[in-house]
């Protein structure tokens, strides 16, 4: 098979690339993902968590990428989830493309509400923050919802196909040359161009491919934490502020920083299906609400020399919570926690907190993660309670392991070109990214660099 540019991934980093290139060019467009057509990834979120059906394969790949099955939260700003003017020539140009993404989710039907907060509410709430030693960063946000988001993402995809960009799911690309990728049946795609963009899923095995092609590569940190669930009521006042509250917190032991991520308003705590390993995450729906607000509490991990591979350190922490809940994510009570035992279901029974995910194994998360990061966990969500009244209470109920793998920084010009000509990289995968956001901006960034080689000019 030939074609003029093949984009590997189907999240919103290889959308958004295909979607640039095929509005601005007549360049023929194959867009690549091990996944799973849209219709087939909807999953419905129960009680119980997630459907029996799901897998690594359908949590975390397919058509719109990981954030498909999320909240749908848009952070509308150019430095959360990574930080665009680092690859842009001007603030003006990064503000630019946060709006051109925003855009584009609006004309493919996600809601019109932006959730922007009072000035004086957010200066109050800053300065509360600021008096406990924590940063407050309020940011302009859409939020399409778990429930909404594949309608959103499948509009996205039918325009795709009908502005010309043919779509092979269900593939794995197994191997990148230069102007050649090998699928996993044994076959070949030559083509011009070549947009990698695997999301967080495809992450070490695009560290592998770059590698071989000798393109320079760091890890990053990454992040390590847990979801952390507490009474809807405890969250409300600083929700009415900003819908997803980001909180910058410095422990006082180690000086490692510790932040608020995916605040999940009445939402749900969910299973995240790795290989070989049980995650979490958080959902929130427009259709149905529960009684509580969850949002993941992560530590940011640096190594250097002479272990840097923080990936891989991040996969031992999965894999021992893995063992420890016997195939299932950790829950343990803050107050269980605080005093060095384990949870029970009993002791989870008389807490006043009902767990959203009872498909996990009470347990002690002091036994899968380094004391380290649970002190940092203990000194941040003591210091939160400062400014959100609440959160630090000894029946909140925190699940294990949260993390995110964004850690694989592969060297790139500013066009997002690699030091092999004609291969371009993009979004979380790349390390480029950490958000639906910012990934989609990266793919754009990637796509106009295309254009540029082929002498058509950015309009």
């Amino acid at each position: 098979m030939e074609t003029d540019v093949a984009i590997i991934g189907a999240g919103p980093a290889g959308m958004f690339a295909a979607l640039e290139l095929a509005e601005k060019s007549n360049l023929k467009i194959l867009l690549i993902d091990m996944g799973r057509d849209i219709k087939e990834r909807r999953c419905p979120v129960t009680i119980t968590g997630i459907c029996e059906r799901c897998s690594p394969c359908s949590q975390m790949s397919g058509i719109g990428g990981a954030g498909t099955l999320s909240s749908g939260l848009l952070n509308l700003r150019p430095d959360i989830g990574g930080n665009l003017e680092d690859l842009t020539d001007s603030p003006e140009l990064s503000w630019d493309l946060v709006r051109f993404v925003d855009d584009v989710f609006v004309k493919y039907d996600a809601p019109q509400n932006v959730y922007t907060a009072d000035d004086e509410q957010v200066k109050d709430l800053a300065r509360k923050a600021a008096a406990s030693g924590i940063r407050f960063v309020p940011i302009p946000q859409r939020h399409m919802g778990t429930d909404n988001t594949p309608r959103v993402i499948e509009n996205f995809k039918d325009d795709l196909i009908k502005k010309g960009v043919h779509l092979l799911i269900r593939k794995r690309v197994t191997q990148i040359e230069q102007g050649k990728i090998q699928l996993n049946d044994g076959s070949d795609i030559y083509c011009n161009y070549i947009l990698a963009a695997p999301g967080r899923i495809g992450a070490a095995w695009l560290a592998e491919q770059v590698r071989k092609l000798n393109i320079s590569i760091k890890h990053g940190p990454i992040d390590i934490g847990v979801r952390v669930e507490v009474p809807a009521i405890v969250m409300d006042p600083v929700i009415e502020v900003n819908y997803d509250p980001k909180f910058h917190i410095y422990s006082k032991t180690y000086d490692d920083f510790v932040r608020t991520f995916c605040t999940n308003a009445r939402g749900f705590v969910v299973q995240e299906v790795y290989d070989s390993t049980i995650g979490v995450n958080g959902h929130a729906m427009h259709s149905k609400k529960s009684d509580n607000t969850n949002f993941a509490f992560l530590v940011r991990v640096n190594l250097t020399e002479p272990i840097e591979d923080t990936t891989a350190y991040g996969q031992s922490i999965a894999a021992i919570s893995t063992t420890l809940g016997g195939g299932k994510p950790l829950l343990q009570r803050l107050g269980d926690l605080k005093q060095w035992r384990r949870s029970t279901w009993d002791r989870i029974r008389r807490s006043n907190v009902k767990p959203t995910l009872v498909s996990v194994t009470p347990g002690d998360i002091a036994m899968a993660f380094p004391h380290r990061i649970v002190t940092d966990i203990l000194e941040g969500l003591d210091k939160l309670d400062n400014v959100v009244p609440g959160v630090a209470s000894s029946s909140t109920l925190l699940y294990a392991p949260e993390i995110k793998f964004y850690a694989n920084m592969i060297h790139v010009d500013q066009k997002l070109e690699t030091a092999v000509p004609n291969l371009f990289v993009a979004g979380d995968g790349a390390g480029l990214s950490g958000g639906i956001v910012t990934a989609a901006a990266t793919g754009i960034i990637a796509a106009r660099g295309i254009l540029t080689k082929e002498g058509i000019e950015d309009t």
